[in-house]
């Protein structure tokens, strides 16, 4: 192919492939950077797959041998990732998004394959199944219509039980933390737990989730000027009181679309967080019909932000979602196989990277319309995917060896002049 194919491509790319191979060592940049393009073209899991992507320069061995025993960080490049985020958006008000999800395996000799639960009640699913957990941390970037995840780092759960999970979630926050100091961290009402929370906070986080409706809320005690220990919750917040307090009712853009809602919120003591002082929203939304859904109720560390603030911050969470789609469907998550727990791991970083770099071109293109060119006249007024952009350079980067493009004396990856 000649130069004028690579025209095309956003330069950007280029740059954000050179900064990550910083957390890298020298001599593993360049297996590195074809092992990352092919996982990055291909719809399989399959490292054969991303090997044939590209014109690889080794022997396909080579590749796994890299895999297995190559002296490098998964970890480390899970930071790097972070950290190009934070540069290419240094004032911008993070949003990280914990959930899990499990990867359907049939063999009892996976990694941390066991039995669990699938508690989503799908039609056409089984209650039970036997796959591979695994906990997920991303960054949110918001565009013109709809926020994205970035997947920063997933790790797979031990088999001791759900509990883990929380403790990997803790482990997750804990490495990204340098990066992200001051993060909201958005998690659903299984992950809203005290210890995990409190844990959270003191590593410098801020906690948005949902919580039971049942969850005990308090007012702040009064000084009653008697003698004794003062009292440390007030009046126990009731259905009754909550229906007395003041609703607010707007419309506004949510969850992809324009929505009326109506909430409650106040201050309030948490006791499952040792009374500590926390924002909590009671929301409903509107039905076509005028119906209100079942009440939700959301809880903010930040006693600072507003009710709806805290509603529009925890929708934000949802893009998680979608984002496991496209990994297990259209980046090949489902079809990983590897005998080892710490080379699952590092090729699952290495998908993860692959798509966070089309996502992150994709939000670039809506940024920036000039910079892709798609060439895909029937979509030009679609909003752009990661997977048009991944058709892009898949038209541009097939079978190009790539790892001629690695300057080791500069230390630049860019295609030739």
């Amino acid at each position: 192919m000649d130069n004028q194919g690579y025209s095309h491509i956003p330069k950007i790319l280029f740059d954000w492939i050179t900064f990550l191979v910083k957390a890298l060592p020298l001599r593993s940049v360049p297996t590195f950077i074809e092992l990352l393009i092919g996982a990055m073209l291909t719809p399989t899991g399959f490292v054969t797959d991303a090997w044939l992507m590209v014109a690889m320069k080794r022997h396909w061995t080579s590749y796994f041998k890299w895999l297995q025993k190559g002296k490098w960080s998964w970890v480390a490049l899970a930071l790097q990732l972070g950290k190009l985020l934070v540069r290419w958006n240094p004032d911008k008000q993070w949003y990280l998004a914990v959930d899990d999800t499990v990867v359907f395996r049939n063999s009892k000799k996976a990694p941390s394959s066991q039995i669990h639960h699938l508690h989503g009640n799908k039609a056409n699913r089984p209650q039970f199944v036997r796959g591979q957990c695994w906990v997920s941390l991303s960054a949110i970037i918001e565009g013109q219509k709809q926020a994205w995840s970035i997947p920063l780092i997933s790790r797979l759960t031990r088999l001791s039980g759900n509990g883990n999970k929380l403790v990997t979630t803790g482990v997750l926050l804990r490495v990204m933390r340098s990066c992200f100091n001051g993060a909201t961290v958005l998690m659903d009402s299984w992950y809203m737990r005290g210890a995990l929370i409190t844990s959270l906070q003191n590593m410098g986080y801020h906690v948005i989730g949902q919580v039971r409706k049942d969850t005990a809320l308090y007012d702040v005690p009064q000084l009653s000027g008697k003698r004794g220990r003062p009292r440390k919750y007030g009046e126990k917040y009731t259905a009754d009181r909550v229906t007395d307090l003041k609703e607010a009712r707007v419309k506004t853009r949510i969850y992809g679309r324009w929505q009326s809602l109506r909430y409650r919120s106040v201050i309030a003591k948490a006791r499952f967080l040792e009374g500590q002082l926390v924002k909590v929203v009671w929301v409903q939304f509107e039905n076509e019909d005028g119906s209100l859904k079942p009440v939700r109720l959301l809880l903010s560390t930040e006693t600072d932000m507003t009710g709806l603030d805290i509603i529009k911050a925890y929708a934000k969470r949802w893009s998680i979602e979608p984002m496991f789609h496209q990994l297990k469907n259209r980046w090949g998550w489902n079809e990983t196989w590897q005998q080892s727990r710490q080379v699952l791991h590092r090729w699952i970083q290495v998908i993860s990277t692959g798509y966070a770099l089309v996502q992150l071109l994709a939000y670039w293109k809506e940024s920036t319309p000039k910079e892709i060119i798609l060439d895909v006249p029937w979509r030009k007024s679609a909003p752009v995917t990661a997977g048009l952009v991944r058709l892009k350079l898949e038209r541009n980067l097939r079978h190009v060896a790539v790892r001629e493009w690695w300057d080791v004396k500069s230390r630049i990856f860019k295609p030739p002049d």
